[in-house]
């Protein structure tokens, strides 16, 4: 008997290297399997195929003069050096310069203020993260090759303050009276853009770098496709006030990413391009990222399981620039800032003119 148990011993040993092997395959394959698209998300795999939900107009814009697009705008204002930013840091790159820069800390500062008096935590959080919370989101492994690293120090650059976010609770037991907990979070992003050659290469629409306002929420799951729609609503009230022509489309199934089972865009329309062009997003990502990060909650009963969370976009502060500047020209090439955001500007930022 024991000679037997030897042998099979010795035998399973000459396995390890296989089953190793078969481990190592299982976890790459399971990381890179995606989240299940909700039954409500359209068939689908391009943004063409996102289905439209509402928009806030009936008509467009009418001009009585040819609009410009942001880039020729941004350069007669003398606010975006596109050039300049090439120089110094490549392709991708700007200098957002003189008012414009008010206009930006206003547009952070009114989403920040809509989302506090809704009771969303502020957060300034890191934009260098660990590997754990890149593939706890979901970005990695599928999404690499848009995603700086620091080689030195085995960090990642943030393309979203969802990462920082989200890995506030890893490994964390969240309490079900303390949910929804929800963060409003500030931050510079940035996204290498592979894939993108020869897409939007002027002007700051697609750049590799850039400021949001993102909120993220933890829920039970039973509450969490009622968090879906309030969150977009809440982005919808920050963009509301900015008088700018939207519209809400249902992302494609196939077009939804890693962790996101349904994701809901906001586009917004651009004179300059004459078209829609996406805005912000809004995710219900369901257990995906919780799983991957073990934040769970504890029932009042004691019992523990994995939670929900979502994520959505306040203000893409850029792309909103760009909106404001095509849809709030002049005919003489100045651009009226929103009233609304007047409060947080010095006088002279409520109009941008040409320099002569």
């Amino acid at each position: 008997m024991i000679a037997e148990v030897a042998k099979v011993s010795a035998e399973l040993k000459e396995l390890d290297p296989q089953l190793a092997e078969a481990e190592t395959v299982l976890t790459l394959l399971l990381a890179a399997t995606p989240n299940l698209p909700h039954p409500s998300s359209p068939d689908g795999f391009t943004d063409e195929d996102a289905v439209e939900v509402r928009r806030n107009h009936d008509e467009l814009p009418a001009f009585d003069f040819e609009p410009k697009d942001h880039a020729e705008l941004g350069a007669a204002l003398g606010v975006l050096d596109v050039e300049r930013g090439a120089r110094t840091s490549g392709s991708r790159f700007v200098y957002l310069m003189r008012d414009i820069v008010f206009v930006q800390f206003a547009l952070m500062r009114s989403a920040m203020d809509v989302l506090t008096d809704k009771g969303f935590i502020p957060v300034i959080p890191p934009v260098l993260v660990r590997e754990e919370a890149m593939y706890g989101t979901g970005f990695l492994p599928t999404d690499a090759v848009n995603i700086y690293r620091t080689a030195e120090d085995d960090l990642y650059l943030i393309g979203t303050a969802e990462v920082s976010l989200a890995a506030l609770h890893l490994g964390e037991i969240l309490e079900e009276a303390d949910l929804p907990a929800r963060y409003a979070g500030y931050s510079t992003c940035f996204r290498r853009e592979a894939g993108t050659y020869g897409k939007d290469t002027g002007g700051m629409f697609r750049v590799h770098q850039f400021d949001k306002v993102e909120m993220f929420s933890f829920t039970t799951p039973e509450s969490s496709w009622d968090e879906h729609e309030y969150l977009v609503s809440v982005e919808e009230e920050v963009l509301g006030k900015l008088e700018l022509p939207y519209r809400v489309v249902n992302i494609a199934a196939g077009d939804l990413g890693g962790a996101a089972a349904k994701k809901y865009d906001i586009e917004v329309w651009l004179p300059g391009q004459q078209r829609y062009r996406e805005l912000t997003s809004c995710s219900n990502t369901t257990d995906y990222q919780a799983r991957r990060m073990q934040t769970r909650l504890r029932r009042s009963d004691g019992t523990v399981e994995t939670l929900h969370t979502l994520n959505g976009t306040a203000t893409a502060i850029g792309r909103t620039l760009i909106a404001i500047m095509e849809n709030h020209q002049q005919a003489d090439g100045s651009v009226v800032i929103p009233e609304h955001l007047w409060q947080y500007l010095p006088e002279r930022a409520r109009l941008l003119t040409p320099r002569a």
